[in-house]
């Protein structure tokens, strides 16, 4: 049972495993989608390839879409050479309920995968093609946070940043560069029309995409890389939109248990690895249940039938109210806060920290007493429902073995993305963020986290963060069982409103995280009594 073309053609075994196969031929789909692709992604790993992969695979499926989806990646090229090419594209997609049943099925849908190299000259002509060809109606991304960054925590170009303004549309590394590149390929070609659709846990996402694409362009006309007319194309949002997303789909880690299950049904070479760049990829993919795609309907060049396979199509008023709900409110805070202290506290999986008295004492609050007050209701989903389904029944998962660590990973990125649109709210509100308290302490936990000493005092090894070396530096000299050693460190970090938005001393909250993370100081089992003495006195006033 091998996780090719050829290796599906025996179904028989496949179905005795209670593996569901694809009712179509993928061989014949990848070919008709090369010929002309219009569909792309940006971003081609595990929620890519689960979510986004199994609404393309119905689709297909049920006759509502002939082509699938063409891959591209910009960062880790050992995804594309080591689980895509091996294995045909195909995705072995195993669903984890909360009672342990567990539904597997290959999906078909993914048809090519590109390495966006422009040092690659076979690979950076194919992805030229893909972009020049008419028919090609929209790009979605899954780069993460950090893929649309241009700027460090200081405001300057990051360095691959900086080098792609210099050299312009021939010789590009990052995504925004990579992206910009391509629509100028898109615009020598025709000026035809595509809808670039970020579909990452980022606020606002389709602006910050269209804002890192448009500062590219911009710079690039100026320097006289481009013509002066590319930039009214990608400014024109009749021509290039930038519709406006949310994406909820918890999606863990290759799971070991799942691998080894996999494989005692006869499916060959189910491997975890784990790239070079920290990226943990297997030929199955495993995650939850419930999914949620809300989606701005604006595509200039037409789509696929999404709304045929669950997609809620709909106007950007109510796709950004269901973002803040989940990004800012009812699932990401909840996951950020807890994930740090349940790191600091020994718990392996989230599943088990959530159980955690204080640690679900933390939710409740971040959530329901102090995340719901902000969060618009966007009609389409209850805030309210949302959030009970994410503390009753998807959290509290251990089926789906996902795990802090995974949860930490880029976190210095994150917090204030999180928390930020909060605080905001409060201080618009009242005039001051002095009110909140779990958010508060979800912020000093991220702090105490950076310092990478557990609650016991024992060295732990940190996720990989981009910022952690940066934020490190500036809190030099502070010390476990010091708490006098905090004196001024955190000010750079809590005032910077590059990170958070806004200045958290200017919204009154500064001075009180400096004291929650001195309390984490003190020394063994500082961090759970910190926790039970503001969750306490939080609980008792909520």
């Amino acid at each position: 049972m091998k996780l090719t073309y050829e290796g599906i053609r025996c179904r028989q075994e496949w179905e005795a495993a209670g593996i569901r196969l694809p009712d179509y031929d993928p061989a014949q789909l990848a070919e008709r989608t090369k010929r002309a692709p219009v569909w792309a992604h940006f971003g081609i790993g595990n929620i890519f390839r689960f979510f986004l992969g199994g609404i393309a695979d119905r689709l297909i499926a049920e006759g509502r879409m002939e082509k699938g989806i063409t891959c591209v990646e910009t960062f880790d090229y050992d995804v594309a050479d080591k689980i895509y090419a091996p294995f045909d594209n195909l995705v072995l997609a195993v669903t984890l309920h909360e009672d342990g049943r567990k539904d597997k099925r290959v999906l078909g849908s993914l048809t090519e995968a590109v390495k966006a190299q422009s040092g690659n000259p076979a690979a950076w002509s194919r992805l030229k093609e893909i972009f020049a060809d008419p028919g090609l109606q929209m790009v979605s991304f899954t780069i993460t946070e950090k893929g649309y960054a241009l700027r460090d925590s200081e405001g300057s170009y990051l360095n691959y940043v900086e080098k792609d303004m210099e050299n312009g549309p021939g010789s590009v590394v990052g995504a925004m560069g990579i992206v910009t590149s391509m629509l100028h390929t898109r615009f020598r070609a025709g000026r035809y029309p595509l809808a670039l659709v970020s579909m990452d846990n980022v606020s606002r996402n389709g602006e910050k995409l269209r804002q890192s694409v448009l500062e590219t362009a911009r710079v690039w006309t100026e320097k006289g890389l481009t013509e002066p007319e590319f930039l009214n194309y990608v400014t024109d949002e009749a021509l290039v939109s930038f519709p406006w997303t949310m994406i909820d789909k918890i999606t863990p880690r290759p799971g070991a248990q799942v691998a080894e299950l996999l494989t005692e049904e006869g499916v060959e070479d189910m491997k975890i690895l784990v790239t070079s760049k920290q990226t943990y990829i297997a030929p199955f993919v495993n995650a939850e249940a419930p999914g949620y795609l809300v989606v701005e309907d604006s595509f200039p060049n037409g789509r696929p039938p999404l709304e045929l396979a669950g997609v809620y199509m709909t106007d950007r008023v109510t796709v950004n109210k269901s973002e803040r709900m989940k990004v800012t409110v009812c699932l990401n805070p909840i996951h950020t806060a807890v994930c740090t202290y349940a790191c600091m506290l020994g718990y392996t999986l989230f599943a088990d920290g959530i159980r955690d008295p204080e640690l679900q004492e933390l939710a409740r609050q971040v959530g329901y007493a102090e995340g719901l007050f902000v969060a618009e209701d966007p009609g389409i989903l209850s805030p309210k429902a949302f959030l009970d389904e994410v503390m009753e029944k998807r959290f509290p998962n251990a089926y789906l073995g996902d795990t802090s660590a995974r949860i930490a990973v880029d976190i210095s990125q994150m917090v204030g993305i999180r928390f930020g649109e909060t605080i905001k709210a409060y201080v618009f509100r009242y005039g001051d963020a002095t009110r909140l308290t779990a958010i508060p302490l979800a912020i000093a936990g991220w702090i105490r986290y950076l310092l990478d000493i557990d609650d016991e005092g024992r060295p732990f090894e940190l996720s990989p963060d981009p910022m952690a070396s940066e934020l490190r530096e500036k809190l030099a000299g502070v010390e476990f069982g010091k708490p006098e050693s905090l004196a001024g460190q955190l000010r750079p970090i809590l005032a910077n409103a590059n990170l958070f938005s806004i200045d958290l001393y200017k919204a009154g909250i500064g001075e009180k995280i400096e004291e929650m993370v001195r309390r984490q100081l003190a020394g063994p089992g500082a961090v759970r009594e910190t926790l039970r003495y503001y969750l306490r006195s939080q609980g008792k006033a909520c």
